[in-house]
């Protein structure tokens, strides 16, 4: 029997949407292009879109995009509520540039307010949206997060690791929620000889604006800011 018999009576109409879609995704990438390119040396911040206000990361948040941006680099995000809006209002506070790469689904995510009028854009492709993040951010801060900030911390090691990017600085803020993962990284991929250590050396373990601040600066003695590819 022929499990697949009918499937292929639409792969016409199928190739047909397809070509169509590369126009919507060009357009993406190239109001993206343009648009990023002139916002200048940024730090993306990374984390949970279900943060609410009055949990301590939304605050420690806030006071690490103020002092991201009173040393001389914009915030930028990916456009939402939680986290998210917690490092563009520490950006506003501040009065550095904030940027927003919103994200259209059908739940959980519309664009927080603290983002600049003309530095919100909004994405239909997660591709083109994350290739965004990794071409124009001089750095990445990953607070408490679930899939998305997992997605986004990873796809950034790889393209390190493979060397497709310039290696930045990827700091993740929270020892007591972050050293599970790396414990299970040492334990397991290490161990298992799935990665290098050098590889493991890519990430920074912080708790504090403070280290947040420093390890950008120890970074940035020894290289200058540019797009990452």
């Amino acid at each position: 029997m022929k499990l697949f018999k009918n499937q292929s009576k639409n792969w016409s109409e199928i190739k047909a949407n397809d070509s169509w879609a590369l126009f919507k995704i060009m357009a993406e990438f190239v109001d993206g292009y343009e648009t990023m390119s002139m916002i200048g040396p940024c730090v993306s911040i990374f984390g949970s879109a279900r943060t609410p206000s009055d949990d301590p990361q939304y605050k420690l948040t806030i006071d690490i995009a103020e002092e991201i941006v009173k040393s001389g680099l914009g915030v930028i995000t990916g456009g939402g509520p939680g986290i998210m809006e917690a490092a563009n209002l520490g950006a506003k506070k501040g009065g550095g540039t904030s940027v927003g790469l919103n994200i259209k689904l059908p739940l959980e995510q519309k664009n927080n307010h603290y983002i600049d009028e003309d530095k919100l854009i909004n994405f239909e492709y997660f591709f083109v949206r994350k290739v965004m993040f990794v071409k124009y951010s001089q750095g990445f801060v990953v607070m408490p997060g679930g899939l998305g900030t997992l997605d986004e911390l990873f796809e950034a090691l790889t393209l390190i690791q493979t060397e497709k990017i310039k290696q930045f600085p990827i700091l993740l803020v929270g020892n007591e929620y972050w050293s599970g993962l790396l414990d299970w990284i040492k334990s397991v991929l290490l161990k298992e000889k799935k990665m290098d250590l050098d590889d493991l050396n890519l990430i920074q373990l912080v708790d504090s604006k403070e280290e947040v601040i420093n390890q950008l600066h120890k970074f940035y003695k020894q290289e200058y800011f540019k797009p990452n590819f």
